[in-house]
């Protein structure tokens, strides 16, 4: 037999203290009684009975469990990478108070909602490297994202096509008799839009040929904004500044072609609820099935027979005393 609950220091307290009392009790009958010079037989009775009920009153809080069983458990999930584009315009302050800031703010959210899922963050500009490995670990992962910023990167413009090849090769999975068909592996790309790599059309043919599925988040608006550069903002060669605007297009395309979705966030909006509902709606590969014994708590007997103790107690009325 095993127990919900272990005894705890409220519970003998209890019992000490109705004992202690009901003791005062029976001492006082005895004196009352022995004042008519008579013996108070039927108050054992009594005695016996209320701290029967006690005990299975106490046995049914600790919930006593018997009567093993199998149960099979499937634990179902997903892999998720969430890419961050670190390049210079993603300082930006369209989004306030930056783009990169308010990605870091939604990656949170991120996290926070899928707390059955494998996880890892990627990091690009022109390349793309690792920050975290798929993991569990949410609070690692929430460090992770605190340290991003720009000048993690070397920076000579942004491009996807590493991103893409870096994805295609860490969620690539050897597809065997038994999983058949996987549909639990999802690219997160958080971006302005500003691409100027090449090869992204073949690499998310590639990908959507393996069943990666990439969401794109675009951040920013279209109206644009300065960028910050030390204490003044970023100049071309000509000494003029530099704009920097959310271009969504080369985002749809990349979703698009993936089988994913593009959402936004910008200085009105937030479609990051969007994204997580449609993340939810990806239907989880099992990730691993086993057969545990399980018990069941048997509180309800105990319960019962003390009620129906109380309510014997209620109605039988024994007389202490004889005048």
């Amino acid at each position: 037999m095993a127990w919900y609950q272990s005894i705890t220091l409220l519970e003998i307290l209890f019992g000490i203290l109705f004992f202690g009392l009901y003791m005062g009790y029976l001492l006082r009958v005895r004196k009352v009684a022995a004042f008519f010079r008579q013996r108070p037989h039927g108050v054992w009775f009594k005695f016996i009975l209320r701290h029967l009920y006690l005990v299975l009153l106490i046995i049914a809080m600790l919930g006593p469990s018997f009567g093993a069983m199998k149960k099979e458990i499937k634990t179902i999930g997903k892999d998720l990478y969430i890419a961050v584009d670190l390049s210079r315009s993603m300082n930006a302050t369209d989004v306030q108070p930056s783009r990169l800031e308010k990605a870091k703010h939604e990656i949170q959210r991120l996290i926070g909602r899928f707390n059955s899922d494998r996880i890892g963050l990627m990091i690009f500009s022109d390349e793309a490297y690792i920050q975290s490995p798929l993991t569990y670990d949410q609070n690692a992962l929430r460090l992770y994202t605190q340290t991003l910023r720009t000048s993690l990167l070397p920076h000579s413009g942004t491009d996807y096509a590493p991103l893409l090849q870096l994805a295609s090769e860490k969620l690539q999975q050897k597809r065997t008799p038994e999983s058949g068909e996987q549909k639990a592996r999802i690219l997160v790309l958080i971006s302005d839009g500003e691409d100027f790599g090449g090869k992204v059309e073949q690499l998310a043919q590639r990908l959507h040929e393996q069943n990666i599925r990439v969401y794109t988040l675009g951040i920013g608006t279209t109206a644009g904004s300065r960028i910050p550069q030390g204490r003044t903002y970023k100049k071309d060669r000509h000494g003029e500044f530099v704009y920097t605007r959310l271009n969504p297009e080369p985002l749809v395309q990349l979703a698009e072609l993936t089988g994913g979705q593009y959402f936004e966030v910008n200085d009105r909006v937030s479609e990051v609820s969007k994204l997580i509902h449609a993340i939810n709606n990806i239907e989880g590969e099992m990730r691993e099935s086993k057969t545990i014994d399980v018990t069941a708590n048997k509180y309800i007997y105990p319960l019962v027979l003390a009620l129906s103790l109380i309510l014997l107690d209620v109605l039988i009325t024994v007389k202490l005393i004889r005048i």
